[in-house]
């Protein structure tokens, strides 16, 4: 399900558009109420550390298999799965239709499926449109080729903001798109989750797929960024070290409220 800007120059709103978007006693331990006030938690952590701890209790969950699952998608599985099917996209246009045809078939031949995955749709930056996913119930996020979801992915202001002022939001990441180029919101859910293909950057003509895969970021496969330029994978001669991170950590920018 999409949303949509249009251009301040577009004659009309394609027909499809769901919407267009201009876008007294003294003790010394603490009541439960006093806790909460100073936990770390937001309300949603706490119900879900709550459930976990219950389920553990009654013998309906293993503990070392929560861990197992967590350390799947936060070290074996990421954003480096989601950067190949890009990369892939960006040099063979047999693969890139397949793509664009059927996501889930394209994604899982290169080895990347499971949960959360199960239906994917894939959609295309180009010049005159950007798409920015976000999922306005909940969280739901495309794991086998993102991994975990960013905490400001999950978080109210993002949801909310994200498609009632796009272009705000992508301002709040440092993303700044001509009038000229259309925004469209793409909400996720249960049934299907999106992969952002951004656009190949200039001056990367020639490159293997392994080489161009480092310029593609988490953020510029939800929307909230771009593909890096060429020489932010490349070494800076004074320091050794690469000019720009592979991915701009973001998880404690969410948007504004």
């Amino acid at each position: 399900m999409s949303t949509e800007e249009f251009p301040t120059d577009s004659p009309a709103t394609p027909a499809g558009a769901l919407a267009a978007h201009d876008h007294g006693h003294a003790h010394d331990h603490a009541h439960p109420a006093e806790g909460a006030a100073h936990s770390h938690l937001d309300a949603m952590d706490v119900r879900v550390r709550a459930l976990e701890s219950l389920l553990v209790a009654k013998g309906y969950v293993d503990p070392a298999a929560i861990d197992r699952l967590i350390e799947t998608y936060e070290t074996r599985v990421g954003p480096h799965h989601g950067a190949a099917v890009v990369a892939r996209s960006w040099v063979d246009a047999g693969f890139r239709a397949w793509l664009e045809r059927d996501a889930t078939a394209a994604i899982a031949s290169m080895g990347f499926s499971g949960r959360q995955g199960e239906h994917m749709a894939a959609v295309f930056n180009s010049p005159r449109e950007h798409h920015l996913v976000v999922c306005t119930l909940c969280s739901c996020y495309p794991w086998p080729v993102l991994g975990l979801p960013p905490v400001w992915y999950k978080s109210a202001p993002y949801r909310s903001r994200a498609v009632r002022e796009p272009r705000a939001v992508l301002a709040d990441f440092g993303l700044q798109l001509p009038e000229a180029t259309a925004v469209r919101v793409w909400d996720s859910t249960a049934e299907i989750r999106y992969l952002v293909v951004p656009m190949r950057p200039a001056g990367t003509d020639g490159w293997e797929e392994s080489r161009l895969a480092r310029l593609v970021t988490r953020d510029s496969m939800i929307g909230t960024g771009l593909a890096l330029a060429p020489d932010a994978c490349e070494p800076d001669p004074a320091t050794g070290e690469r000019r720009s991170a592979r991915d701009p950590g973001r998880d404690e920018r969410a948007p504004r409220p």
